[in-house]
């Protein structure tokens, strides 16, 4: 059975950091794509960052976020830099077993919290 289950959320002031994990278990997914995204209350989950060969980036937090990965330990990682209140959500860890297609596989979400 595959788990994703994050870890890292919290709160911060604004202009602070956090980094987020995703440790994945059931399979091995050194050779996918893995994504985080985010969920706002009262708005639609959007993508933030995904990794497989390179990274690609949301507009909104290129810059300031990092997306990186350890195929050893089958985890991935969010390092989040210059938070700003905006970034406030549930942040999700995904995986897709293709190139381009959805999201297999979902954690249950970690929530950060930004203050100014």
């Amino acid at each position: 059975q595959v788990q994703l289950v994050e870890s890292g959320g919290g709160s911060v002031q604004a202009g602070g950091s956090l980094r987020l994990s995703c440790a994945a278990s059931g399979r091995t997914f050194s050779n996918y794509r893995m994504g985080w995204f985010r969920q706002a209350p009262g708005k639609e989950r959007e993508f933030v960052a995904a990794i497989r060969w390179i990274s690609t980036y949301a507009d909104s937090v290129k810059g300031r976020f990092t997306i990186s990965r350890n195929n050893a330990a089958n985890t991935v990682y969010l390092q989040m830099n210059k938070l700003k209140p905006d970034d406030t959500a549930v942040y999700y860890c995904a995986v897709s077993l293709t190139d381009s297609g959805p999201y297999d596989y979902w954690g249950q979400g970690t929530q950060v919290t930004v203050s100014s």
